[in-house]
């Protein structure tokens, strides 16, 4: 009985403990500037003929581009942080989805810096038009992530007897972490083999930007609207709270408007991840503004953060 008991903490620090965060970080930057010169390398061999350059090769063309690469592994490692944070602050797993699409951004803006047409026909370049979409949505998103985190940071008085409630709905978010690390895992090594085995069947062209750019995230959205929404059928056992399940239900609805921004392209995609954005900042601040003010409830259980 006592194993069983342990399994779940020896799983969790194994896969998820400040030591195992702090040894990911490590890898994960030696990983990202390994591969920033191992691009820029291949673009350089490029240019001065050694290898043929593929068709669609809108990567292998600037040393600026290369960033592109490094900023993949980071994302990754924003990937992990997010199952780090998911047992302790939803609000901070929730912050850390805001953030992985903003670095997917910021990602291309890197790319598309490479490829701008600088003249005066600037508004009339769709590339030229799009990067500049891009940058003023990261300035915002930026901008809204910051009053998303002040948000999540206040705090309210906590009810008697409400961390027991608390132990139970974290081990259960646990759980979930623990069973995302090793699918999230198995997801990205899955893609960067289908992708390497396309690269070798084809190798006079590559991908398109946009479904490299789209690449194992718009999977990855999928599964987390799956599991925002199993953390708000848990949250119904732990609260009847109107305002927190609006809360919940609200950050699933984010998410799944994040996840619409892959299936479209250009000024729309741009949009949609803003209000998702600004979507979920509403929800937490009209959120909080009810923990302020509470309002009498007859069937008030105690209340699962």
């Amino acid at each position: 009985m006592n194993t069983k008991r342990n399994i779940l903490p020896y799983t969790f620090n194994m896969f998820l403990s400040e030591e195992t965060r702090a040894k990911t970080e490590k890898l994960i930057l030696k990983l990202a500037l390994f591969s920033f010169f191992i691009h820029l390398v291949i673009i350089y061999l490029i240019k001065f003929d050694f290898l043929a350059q593929p068709l669609n090769s809108e990567l292998l063309t600037n040393p600026i581009s290369a960033v592109y690469t490094p900023f993949s592994f980071i994302l990754i490692y924003e990937v992990y942080l997010l199952i780090y944070y998911l047992p302790k602050s939803f609000t901070t797993y929730i912050t850390k989805q805001y953030e992985i699409i903003t670095l997917i951004i910021i990602r291309k803006l890197f790319k598309d810096l490479s490829t701008l047409e600088l003249s005066a026909n600037w508004f009339e370049i769709k590339g030229d038009l799009q990067f500049t979409y891009d940058l003023l949505a990261s300035l915002i998103l930026f901008y809204l992530i910051f009053l998303f985190q002040k948000q999540g940071r206040l705090k309210t008085i906590k009810a008697t007897g409400e961390n027991n409630v608390i132990q139970r709905f974290v081990k259960r978010k646990k759980l979930i972490a623990i069973i995302l690390v090793p699918l999230f895992f198995s997801m990205a090594l899955y893609t960067l083999i289908d992708w390497s085995a396309g690269l070798s069947i084809s190798t006079s062209t590559i991908p398109s930007f946009e479904s490299i750019n789209n690449l194992f995230f718009d999977q990855f959205f999928t599964v987390l609207i799956l599991v925002d929404v199993v953390l708000l059928l848990i949250s119904f056992f732990y609260t009847d709270q109107f305002h927190k399940i609006i809360r919940n239900s609200g950050f699933v609805i984010s998410t799944i408007l994040i996840r619409m921004s892959f299936a479209v392209s250009g000024l729309i995609s741009t949009i949609l991840i803003v209000v998702a954005v600004l979507f979920g900042l509403a929800i937490i601040a009209i959120h909080n503004k009810y923990e302020k003010n509470p309002l009498p409830n007859t069937l008030n259980k105690q209340k699962a953060s």
